[in-house]
C-alpha cells in the first residue's frame, strides 16, 4: 500500500484554480462513462498528485454509490471540497461538466460533432477505457484486497453484482461487504492515520441546512410547479427529480429523463435519440444529456437557456447530498467498528469495479482484435510507462480512427 501522506495544498486562490485546471482537463479526456471516470480521478489524485489516499478515495466511492445521483461527479465534487472548500467544489463541477454540456449545446444547435459519432476514433476511446479501469480496479486490489478474506469479500460483491445486475444489487454488494466487514476482519492500525484523512471544512449547521434544502427542494418543486405553470419551474422540478431520484447515475437515469421528456411532449422521440447517441460521443459526466433536453424542448425556456436550467438543476441535488453528507462521513469513518465496515466495503468496491470492468467497459471497449490491441496498448503505456492519462487517450483515439 502506498503509505505516502496526502499533498498540502496551496493556498485557497492558487488550490482553487489548481482544482479548476486538474478537472478541466479531465472534463475533457475522461472519455469511457462513470467507471472509467473512477480510474481517471485515481490516478489524478491519488497516485499523480496524492491529494488523497487510496484508502480515503475508496471511502469516498463507496459514500457516492450510496448516495443517488452521479457517482463520478459526487466523487469529483468531494475531492474539489476537500482541497479548495465551496468554491473547489463548484470549480470541480464545473471543469468537468463544461467540456460535455458545452459540445452538445452546439449538438443541439446542428453542430456536426468531429468524425460522426461512429466512427473509429470513438471505438478507439472505448478501448482505452477498458485500460483506464482495469489500472485502477489492479491498483486498488493491491492495496484495498491484499489479503484471503478481502479478496474474497471482493470476488463475492463481483458475483453478485454480474449474476444480479442493476443498482440495488450493488447497494445489497455494499451493505453484505460492511457486514462481513465488521464481523469477520480484523482492527487495522495504520487505518485511522492522518495520510487517509479527508478533511472537509463545512460546519454541521451548513451540513444540515444542505440536507434539509435537498427534501425541500424534492417536495416543493413539484408543488411550485403545479401552482405556478411556469415553463422554467416545471424544467427544474423535471430535472432536479431525475438527479436525486435516481441511484447509480449514468445510463440509469435515461429511463426517467425520457418519461418526463418524451412521453410528456416536452422533447420529440427522434430528437432524444439523436441526443443519447451524441452523448455517447462526448467526455464528461452522461448526465450532460440533460443540457441537450433542456435546450431542445418544444414549451417553455429551451436553447441556451433551457439548458442552463436542466444542467443546474440535475447536478444540484448531487452538491447538496456531497455538502450534507461528507462531513458526517468523515466523523463515522474515525470509528474503530466502522473502520472494519468500511475495511469491507472498501473491498466490495473493488469487486464492483471489476464486475464493471468486465461490463460494459469490456464488452462495450473490446469489440474485435483491434479494440484489443488498443486495449493492452494502453493498459501497458498507463501501468509500466506511467504516461499521463490524457496522452494516452489522445494516442487511443487515433489509432482507434486509423485501424477501426
Amino acid at each position: 500500500m502506498d503509505t505516502r501522506a496526502p499533498s498540502d495544498p496551496p493556498r485557497p486562490r492558487a488550490a482553487a484554480l489548481q482544482v479548476l485546471g486538474v478537472f478541466l482537463r479531465l472534463g475533457l479526456t475522461s472519455f469511457g462513462g462513470p467507471v472509467a471516470h473512477l480510474g481517471y480521478f485515481r490516478a489524478a489524485f491519488v497516485e499523480r498528485r496524492r491529494w488523497i489516499s487510496d484508502r480515503a478515495y475508496a471511502d469516498l466511492v463507496a459514500l457516492c454509490q450510496f448516495l443517488p445521483g452521479p457517482a463520478s461527479s459526487q466523487v469529483g465534487m468531494a475531492i474539489g471540497l476537500h482541497r479548495a472548500g465551496a468554491l473547489g467544489l463548484v470549480l470541480a463541477w464545473v471543469g468537468f461538466t463544461l467540456p460535455s454540456a458545452a459540445l452538445l449545446l452546439a449538438f443541439a444547435y446542428g453542430a456536426a460533432l468531429a468524425g460522426g459519432m461512429g466512427g473509429g476514433w470513438l471505438s478507439g476511446l472505448k478501448a482505452v477505457a477498458v485500460a483506464v479501469v482495469a489500472h485502477a480496479v489492479l491498483g486498488m486490489a493491491r492495496s484495498l484486497a491484499p489479503d484471503a478474506k478481502r479478496a474474497t469479500i471482493a470476488v463475492g460483491a463481483l458475483a453478485l453484482v454480474l449474476l444480479a445486475p442493476g443498482a440495488l444489487a450493488q447497494i445489497a454488494a455494499i451493505l453484505i461487504a460492511a457486514v462481513l466487514g465488521l464481523l469477520w476482519l480484523r482492527d487495522e492500525p495504520a487505518a485511522a492515520g492522518a495520510a487517509d484523512a479527508f478533511d472537509v471544512r463545512v460546519p454541521r449547521g451548513v451540513a444540515v441546512a444542505c440536507l434539509a434544502l435537498f427534501v425541500v427542494l424534492l417536495l416543493g418543486l413539484p408543488l411550485l410547479a403545479a401552482a405556478t405553470g411556469d415553463g422554467a419551474v416545471r424544467l427544474a422540478d423535471i430535472f432536479y427529480r431525475a438527479g436525486a431520484l435516481v441511484f447509480g447515475g449514468g445510463h440509469v437515469v435515461l429511463p426517467l429523463l425520457e418519461a418526463e421528456t418524451v412521453r410528456t411532449g416536452l422533447v420529440a422521440q427522434d430528437a432524444f435519440l439523436a441526443g443519447y447517441g451524441a452523448a455517447q460521443a462526448v467526455p464528461g459526466p452522461l448526465f450532460t444529456f440533460a443540457a441537450y433536453l433542456g435546450a431542445v424542448t418544444t414549451s417553455g425556456p429551451s436553447g441556451a437557456l433551457g439548458a442552463g436550467i436542466a444542467l443546474l438543476a440535475v447536478f444540484l441535488p448531487s452538491a447538496l447530498l456531497v455538502v450534507g453528507a461528507v462531513p458526517f462521513w468523515e466523523r463515522w469513518r474515525a470509528s474503530r467498528r466502522a473502520r472494519r465496515a468500511l475495511t469491507g466495503v472498501n473491498a466490495g468496491v473493488v469487486g464492483i469495479l471489476a464486475a464493471a470492468l468486465y461490463t460494459p467497459v469490456f464488452t462495450e471497449g473490446v469489440t474485435g482484435p483491434g479494440g484489443l490491441v488498443i486495449a493492452a496498448a494502453s493498459f501497458v503505456a498507463l501501468a509500466v510507462w506511467r504516461a499521463p492519462a490524457w496522452a494516452v487517450v489522445a494516442a487511443a483515439a487515433i489509432l482507434g480512427a486509423l485501424l477501426l
